[in-house]
């Protein structure tokens, strides 16, 4: 053995402590660190370290990782990070991550120990969160993306049995011209369909209702009643400028006269599940046919993690099934091999796990609630201020807003910017106008870390007028 490898066996348990401190130091100056620190180069000096010849252990490496690249990360982990729809990781996320390092599980095949009968046990565990009916089987993989991407691959085994094919084992071709119906899709969906060969021209944006993100369900018959063949439709539980919701039920209810596969982007949506005075958004998720749910957006689970269900495990075996006998049987209970793009993955549902024995329903609702609750007190001290203009209404966790005078995306960049050390936002671009959104979706967000972020905001709007 490498005599600094074998150096480090020798001293694992004090390794292992120091990174404990490492890991405590970073999280206890989440509340005084900038949120985004300002762009930089590539390392401390200017320039990228060389690929050492002779390597001097991991205490040597822990100390370089916090001179040189810490100070640099942003507080992605903090109640201030608002872009992207980014979770934090729960302390029992947090323990259950670092024990899926430790224990470095392959969960995909019964050969193996019993990390995927957890995996199984956790995904029960989110269908009954989100009100699913036994009749949806799911899996873990990566994030929203591949999650819509595993949806939308058995909705194409879908289409191809509607036609007599089987595009998993003649190509997508077989299917000849594809129709995808949406309202307002997340741009994962096209970026599915590029991945899937159907192409993105295959995607076909229906009217909205006005005003809205959500699709007009009259457009979307009309356009089905146009659609040669069946179809995939693809709704939406939560938009990202403004998380307005499909009538899932009314979408549903067109299957009586159409054809169609129906797949609903929750990614954050589904989310509005566990509360009850939001829960009616969610009505008729579980009609679909395939599901996406993003669990390190308001779980609060490190990335990578998501979770897609389906009422259609078969066909999603007949997709990813793999034909190596070392990689387990597929049967008719497949290993979550045969039901994924990945041959191997993390025990990625452990932190997932871990969050929801540890605090259950009514824990992960209090942190829904109370992230809602601050998005609307955002909204209501933005609206309040001259210099913005809110550009919908705060629905869920998303406050969409813009200045109020000449919202150019060099000014929101400059305001952005500006105010980066206090606050994270994203821009967008919202019917045509540039805006930013703020996403609360952290665990450890609270009424006052609304009220800095507002401060900050005014603050950079002044700097820029």
């Amino acid at each position: 053995m490498d005599r600094t490898l074998a150096a480090d066996l020798a001293r694992l348990p004090q390794l292992l402590d120091a990174t404990r401190r490492a890991a405590g130091d970073a999280l206890a100056s989440l509340d005084a660190r900038p949120v985004v620190p300002p762009a930089g180069k590539p390392a401390a000096d200017g320039e990228p370290e060389s690929l050492p010849e002779r390597g001097d252990g991991t205490e040597a490496a822990l100390a370089a990782f916090r001179e040189r690249w810490e100070p640099r990360l942003s507080a992605s982990a903090g109640p201030r990070y608002l872009g992207f729809v980014t979770g934090g990781a729960t302390p029992a996320a947090l323990a259950g991550d670092w024990l899926t390092a430790a224990h470095d599980q392959n969960s995909n095949s019964a050969l193996d120990g019993a990390g995927q009968d957890l995996e199984r046990e956790t995904v029960g565990w989110l269908r009954a969160l989100f009100h699913l009916s036994p009749d949806h089987s799911g899996t873990f993989v990566s994030g929203a993306t591949m999650s819509n991407t595993t949806g939308l691959a058995i909705a194409r085994e879908w289409l191809g049995e509607r036609l007599g094919v089987s595009p998993a084992e003649d190509g997508a071709a077989a299917l000849g011209p594809v129709r995808v119906l949406s309202g307002a899709p997340h741009s994962s969906i096209a970026k599915a369909l590029a991945v899937l060969g159907l192409g993105r021209g295959s995607l076909v944006k229906v009217p909205t209702l006005p005003g809205r993100e959500a699709v007009d369900p009259g457009a979307l018959d009309r356009a089905l009643a146009d659609t040669p063949g069946p179809a995939v439709v693809v709704a939406n539980a939560g938009t990202v400028n403004t998380v307005d919701f499909d009538d899932l039920q009314a979408v549903a209810a067109l299957k009586r006269r159409h054809d169609f596969w129906l797949h609903t982007d929750a990614a954050f949506g589904a989310f509005a599940a566990l509360s009850p005075d939001h829960a009616h958004l969610t009505a008729g998720l579980d009609a679909s046919d395939s599901l996406c749910v993003d669990l390190h957006k308001w779980l609060n689970v490190p990335y990578d993690s998501a979770v897609q269900f389906t009422r259609r495990r078969d066909l999603q075996a007949r997709v990813f099934q793999n034909s190596a006998a070392y990689l387990g049987p597929l049967a008719d209970h497949p290993d979550l091999v045969h039901l994924t793009p990945e041959n191997s993955h993390r025990l990625r549902a452990l932190a997932a796990w871990f969050t929801l024995r540890a605090y259950g329903r009514e824990g992960h609702r209090e942190i829904v609630e109370r992230d809602i609750a601050c998005a609307r007190a955002l909204g209501e001290l933005l609206s309040a201020d001259p210099a913005f203009t809110l550009l919908a209404p705060v629905r869920l966790n998303v406050v969409c807003f813009t200045l109020a005078a000449d919202p150019t995306p060099a000014r929101l960049t400059a305001l952005r910017e500006a105010a980066a050390a206090e606050v994270f936002v994203t821009p967008t671009v919202h019917e045509g106008t540039a805006a930013l959104r703020a996403a609360f979706s952290n665990w450890r967000t609270t009424q006052a870390d609304v009220h800095r972020a507002a401060q900050a905001l005014r603050t950079a709007a002044r700097e820029i007028a």
